[in-house]
C-alpha cells in the first residue's frame, strides 16, 4: 500500500487505524497524511530513565518507562456517594529511580481489570501530571501503555527514545504514535522543499530521513539531525515568501525624493536645540539615501522608549517636502495623533506655519485630520492635503477614508505598526500617484530574529541609545499583599515629587463603568481613583482624569493642561502608553500592574524621566509574591533595556502569539520546532539562502515541492504574521 503526501487522512485509516483517523479528523484541522506527519512529538522519554524530580513542579507532565514492582488494590468509602470505591496503588521502578502511581475507579469490574493489567513484573509506559502526596511524588490516573510479553513486546525490544505527542482531543499519545508510524511506512514520497545546493551547504539530511527520525529516533544524534533539518525548513519557506516580497518591491518604481540644499531640512537642523545622537544621524542617513532611490523604501524604525524616533521621522518628512512631495503620519489613537501634531508643530515653529501670518519663507503647512474634527476644520484639513498646502499631514484612521486625497504623497510614516492591519497601510499608500516610500515605527523593541521573521520584507533600523539629558528611572514593585501599608507610602512619595515641582501619572486598568468581572478581584478604575485621591491622600493637588471614552476635545484639553503644568496628577488608562511627552513628569504609579504585559509596562514607564529629572515608577500589585506575575514585574523593575524585556516577554508568552497565531492541538498554525528567539543562526542562514534562490528563480519553476510548501503557508493562518510588515 502506497499513499501520497497530500492524500486524505483516511488513506492511512486501515481497519486497525480507522477509529484513530476518524477521531483525528473530528478533533483537529489535519486533513492530509502530510498534516499528520507534521504533528511532531512534544518530548521523548529515555527508556529506563526517570526525570530528575528535583527539577519538576507539581502539575508538570511526566512520562516514564518502568517495571511494576508492587501493585495493591484497596477499597474505600466514597464520601459523596457513600458507595465502595477502589484505589489501585502501584510502584514503578526505572533504572535510576522509582515513582508511585495511583488509580481511582468507582466500578469493581474496571478496578479489577486495571489491577490485572498493572500486575507486578509487567513493563509499561506511564504519563501524567505530578502531584505531591504524603511526602512523595506520584502520578494520579496516568495514561498507561503496557508491553505485551506474549506478543514479544519486551523491555529490551522497546526503542531507547519513545516519542510523546501533544494531546489531540480524546486521542492518546499511543494512538497517535500508532497511526503516525503506519503513515510513515506507507507514504510514497516526502516532499523535498530545499534545493539540493541549500541542503548540501547547510549539511542537512533529506526530508524523508528527517521525518523518519523525528518520529522514530534511535538515539539523540538522529533526533538532533532531524530537528536541525526541520527547523531549517520552517525558516526557509517563510523567508522565501519574504524574499519574494522584497524582490517584487524592487521592481516597483517610485518617485525619487532627493531633497534640496538650503531647504526645510537644512534649516530645521540648524535650529535644533540639541545634538542628534550617533544612532539618529546614522539611521537618518540610511533613510535619506533610500528616499532618493527609484523604488519604494520599506523600512522598520524601532527604538527604545524616548530614543528620538519622532525626530528621525520628521527629518525624513521634511526631506520629502523639500523634494516637492507630501508626507503623512498615521497614528493609532487621537491622543497620539494630537500629541504628534503639537510636538511637530512646536519643533518646526514658523517652518511649519505655511499659509499663516508669520510663516517663514518656503514654510510648509502641518495639518491634523481625525474623526472628531468639526465640519469646518475637517474640510480645511482635507483641502490643505489635496492642494499640497500641507506638506505634512498627521491623523488617525480618518486618513484612510476615500474622500481624503493628497496632492503628491511621497512618504507614509506608520506609528505603532502593530496597531494597524496591512490593508490599512495599503489603503493609505494607494492614495499616492506613484507608490510612496514607507517608514514603519515601533517603540516596542523587537529582537533581531523576530524582526527577520515578522518584518522580514522590511529593512530594519534600530535606535538603542537615549538622547542626552534623560533622567534615570528607578522602578520598584509595591506588593500590597505582603505589606498593605506600602500603598500609603506610594501616595506620600508621589506627593513629595509634586511638592518638588514635578508632575505624576496614576495608571488604572479600567475606566469605571464596566460591569464587574465574574471572577477575580475588581480592578482599580480611573473614575473611582481620581476623586478618591483628590479627596484623600492627594488632597490639595490638581488631579484630572483621562480615558478613552472621553470626547476627543476633552481628552485634548486635559493633555494640553497637563503638558502646560496646570495639572499635578493625571489619573489615566493606558491611553498615555505611547507618544505622550511631558518632560516635567517624574513619577508614575501603576495600579494592578500584574494585569499589564511586560512591553506595556515598559511603554508606560517611558512616559517619565523624559526631562533632566530622575524618575520613579511604582508597580503596585496584590498578586502572589511567588507567582509568575510577580516574576514578570520583578523583571521589569530589574532593567530598562527594552530589547531584554521583549525577549523576557516572548519567553513567558507563546511565540505563536507574537506571530498572530496560536498553536493548537493539530491546527499547526504556529511554529513547530523553530524558535524565533533561540534560532537566530538558522533564521539568518535561511534568509540568505532564500534570497539567493528567489533571485535566481523568482517563479521557483525549478522547485515544485517548494512552490507547494509556500502555497500551503500562504493559505494558512501562519502566513498572517508575514503580512505584519
Amino acid at each position: 500500500m502506497q499513499v501520497e503526501w497530500d492524500s486524505p487522512l483516511t488513506a492511512v485509516a486501515g481497519k486497525d487505524h480507522a477509529r484513530h483517523a476518524e477521531k483525528i479528523l473530528k478533533a483537529t484541522s489535519m486533513r492530509t497524511v502530510g498534516d499528520l506527519l507534521g504533528h511532531f512529538p512534544r518530548q521523548y522519554v529515555d527508556k529506563g530513565r526517570l526525570s530528575d524530580l528535583g527539577e519538576l513542579n507539581e502539575g508538570d507532565v511526566l512520562s516514564l518507562v518502568g517495571e511494576i514492582v508492587s501493585s495493591k488494590l484497596n477499597t474505600y468509602q466514597d464520601r459523596r456517594t457513600h458507595r465502595t470505591a477502589y484505589r489501585l496503588e502501584v510502584r514503578v521502578r526505572a533504572e535510576d529511580g522509582a515513582l508511585s502511581l495511583t488509580y481511582f475507579d468507582k466500578r469493581a469490574g474496571v478496578a479489577h481489570w486495571r489491577a490485572e493489567e498493572l500486575a507486578v513484573g509487567r513493563v509499561g509506559m506511564f504519563s501524567g501530571r505530578l502531584k505531591w502526596w504524603r511526602n512523595d511524588w506520584q502520578l494520579t490516573n496516568p495514561d498507561s501503555r503496557m508491553w505485551d510479553e506474549k506478543a514479544g513486546h519486551t523491555a529490551t525490544a522497546m526503542p531507547d527514545l519513545i516519542p510523546i505527542y501533544p494531546q489531540v482531543g480524546p486521542i492518546s499519545t499511543w494512538n497517535l504514535e500508532e497511526t503516525i508510524a503506519f503513515a510513515l511506512d506507507v507514504v510514497d514520497r516526502v516532499p523535498e522543499v530545499l534545493p539540493e545546493g541549500v541542503r548540501r551547504d547547510g549539511d542537512l539530511i533529506s526530508a524523508a530521513q528527517a521525518y523518519r527520525w523525528i518520529h522514530r529516533p534511535d538515539n539523540h544524534g538522529q533526533l538532533a539531525a532531524a530537528r536541525k533539518r526541520l527547523k531549517y525548513d520552517e525558516a526557509f519557506v517563510a523567508q522565501v515568501i519574504l524574499a519574494r516580497h522584497r524582490v517584487e518591491l524592487e521592481k516597483v518604481r517610485a518617485t525619487p525624493r532627493t531633497g534640496r540644499p538650503g531647504g526645510l531640512l537644512d534649516r530645521f537642523d540648524e535650529r535644533l536645540p540639541f545634538a542628534l545622537t550617533a544612532g539618529q544621524r546614522r539611521v537618518g542617513e540610511e533613510i535619506l539615501i533610500e528616499l532618493g532611490q527609484g523604488h519604494p523604501m520599506h523600512r522598520l524604525l524601532q527604538g527604545e522608549v524616548g530614543s528620538g524616533k519622532t525626530v528621525v521621522a520628521l527629518r525624513a518628512m521634511l526631506h520629502v517636502v523639500d523634494s516637492g512631495g507630501q508626507a503623512v503620519l498615521l497614528a493609532p489613537t487621537e491622543v497620539l495623533a494630537q500629541q504628534h501634531h503639537r510636538s511637530i508643530a512646536a519643533m518646526l515653529g514658523d517652518l511649519g506655519a505655511g499659509g499663516t501670518l508669520g510663516a517663514a519663507d518656503g514654510a510648509t503647512g502641518v495639518a491634523l485630520l481625525t474623526g472628531s474634527l468639526g465640519a469646518a476644520a475637517r474640510r480645511q484639513a482635507m483641502l490643505d492635503a489635496a492642494s499640497g498646502e500641507a506638506g505634512i499631514v498627521i491623523g488617525t484612521h480618518a486618513l484612510l477614508e476615500e474622500r481624503v486625497q493628497f496632492f503628491d504623497l511621497g512618504l507614509v510614516v506608520v506609528d505603532e505598526q502593530h496597531r494597524f492591519g496591512v490593508e490599512q497601510r495599503a489603503a493609505l499608500s494607494e492614495k499616492a500617484g506613484a507608490p510612496p516610500h514607507v517608514l514603519v515605527m515601533t517603540a516596542t523593541p523587537i529582537p533581531r530574529t523576530v524582526a527577520m521573521t515578522v518584518f522580514g520584507d522590511l529593512d530594519t533600523s534600530t535606535l538603542a541609545e537615549l538622547p542626552a539629558g534623560r533622567g534615570e528611572v528607578q522602578t520598584s514593585v509595591v506588593s500590597t499583599l505582603a505589606q498593605p501599608q506600602w500603598l500609603d507610602r506610594a501616595w506620600e512619595r508621589l506627593r513629595e515629587e509634586v511638592d518638588a515641582g514635578r508632575q505624576a501619572y496614576v495608571v488604572c486598568a479600567r475606566i469605571g463603568d464596566e460591569p464587574p468581572p465574574e471572577e477575580g478581584p475588581v480592578l482599580h478604575a480611573v473614575e473611582e481613583m481620581a476623586p478618591m485621591l483628590a479627596q484623600g491622600p492627594l488632597s490639595g493637588l490638581r488631579v484630572e482624569s483621562l480615558h478613552g471614552r472621553m470626547s476627543p476635545d476633552d481628552k485634548d484639553k486635559v493633555m494640553r493642561s497637563f503638558a502646560a503644568g496646570e495639572v499635578d496628577v493625571l489619573v489615566s488608562t493606558t491611553v498615555i502608553e505611547v507618544g505622550v511627552d511631558v518632560p516635567n513628569a517624574s513619577v508614575m504609579v501603576i495600579l494592578d500592574a500584574d494585569r499589564f504585559g511586560v512591553s506595556q509596562l515598559h511603554q508606560l514607564r517611558g512616559r517619565i524621566g523624559r526631562g533632566g529629572h530622575a524618575g520613579l515608577c511604582l508597580l503596585v500589585t496584590d498578586t502572589d509574591p511567588q507567582g509568575p506575575s510577580m516574576e514578570r514585574l520583578v523583571a521589569v523593575a530589574g532593567t530598562r533595556d527594552g530589547f531584554e524585556l521583549s525577549r523576557i516577554d516572548l519567553e513567558q508568552r507563546r511565540e505563536g502569539d507574537l506571530l498572530g497565531t496560536r498553536q493548537s492541538g493539530g491546527g499547526d498554525k504556529g511554529l513547530k520546532l523553530l524558535s524565533v528567539l533561540r534560532d537566530e543562526a538558522v533564521i539568518a542562514a535561511a534568509r540568505d539562502a532564500a534570497t539567493d534562490v528567489v533571485r535566481a528563480d523568482p517563479a521557483l519553476a525549478q522547485h515544485p515541492d517548494l512552490v507547494d510548501a509556500v502555497a500551503r503557508l500562504e493559505d494558512s493562518g501562519r502566513a498572517d504574521y508575514l503580512e505584519m510588515g
